[in-house]
């Protein structure tokens, strides 16, 4: 069998569509227009493409865009107050702080200082909380993007066997509870896992975001299985010419095309969900924030 392809660049399209439409309507319904600040600090070349792509996605939506550049010198006090100060903008509904940041500054102390209201990428732990108890806080964008790919294709995800390999506090994490949310059986898996091939064949649906390029093999995967791949590693690409690179997942994806049922490619699977989603989740505070259901807004 060969897997059908998720589009990831095809889904995340189509709900900026629906942000689009949510952003008209909290402009012709009750007169707000959302808006998103961007923090970034330093020059990381792929931090600063990655801001780029925000601030134009947000620009085509009709939210407004805020963008901050710091230099990689600024102080930790001084990011803090710049954060504090979006805290209190009012034109502000949503605030990033792209990661990483220099070693001087303390990345978890400038998160928790963002308002967990306005906490769009669903790092701080007020958020970590809520998730954790079903409290319905802000949900990190690629694990929510993740989700809601898995529940195009499934519809519902109920008693199915899931796996996510990794454990980080901005995907494996996460992902983990979101699958218990819909009532998936999960196991949390890691690259210490004993015996983690077997842990994957057990797996209706294989999440990685391990970090590692191309570390789950074909033949771990169970037929017919939904792999959803979070990596993205750049690894040499010798075929191409000498200092070439290709980008490549946390899958060997020719082989597990092979076995499972539906599989995300890299790049162009789960990459363009992560903006999307944070545009969806800036919708979202903006309506907690002004007491707006957001079913009201179609």
């Amino acid at each position: 069998m060969t897997a059908s392809i998720i589009d990831g660049k095809a889904f995340a399209e189509n709900i900026r569509g629906a942000v689009t439409r949510d952003v008209a309507s909290l402009k012709n319904k009750h007169d707000i227009q959302p808006g998103l600040a961007v923090v970034i600090v330093g020059d990381d070349p792929a931090s600063q493409v990655y801001v780029r792509n925000k601030v134009k996605q947000t620009a085509e939506v009709g939210m407004n865009g805020f963008h901050f550049h710091m230099d990689d010198t600024v102080s930790e006090a001084e990011l803090i107050a710049k954060v504090t100060e979006l805290n209190n903008d009012p034109a502000v509904n949503g605030i990033l702080v792209q990661l990483p940041l220099p070693d001087h500054i303390n990345e978890a102390a400038v998160i928790e200082t963002i308002a967990p209201a306005k906490d769009v990428d669903g790092f701080h732990v007020v958020n970590s909380g809520l998730l954790a108890t079903g409290g319905g806080g802000m949900v990190p964008c690629t694990p929510l993007g993740c989700l809601l790919m898995l529940q195009d294709k499934h519809g519902d995800l109920s008693g199915l066997k899931a796996v996510v390999v990794g454990r980080s506090n901005i995907v494996g994490k996460p992902m983990a509870q979101l699958l218990l949310d819909a009532n998936c059986t999960v196991t949390i898996a890691h690259s210490r896992t004993k015996d983690l091939a077997n842990e994957v064949a057990a797996a209706d649906i294989v999440i990685a975001a391990v970090g590692r390029p191309e570390m789950i093999k074909g033949d771990w995967i169970k037929k017919g299985a939904t792999v959803i791949d979070v990596g993205i590693n750049r690894i040499p690409a010798p075929e191409k010419g000498e200092g070439k690179t290709r980008l490549v997942g946390d899958v060997a994806y020719a082989e597990a095309s092979r076995v499972a049922g539906a599989i995300t490619p890299v790049p162009g699977g789960v990459g363009p969900m992560t903006i999307a989603c944070l545009l969806k989740n800036t919708v979202t505070a903006t309506c907690k924030q002004n007491q707006i259901d957001p079913e009201t807004l179609g």
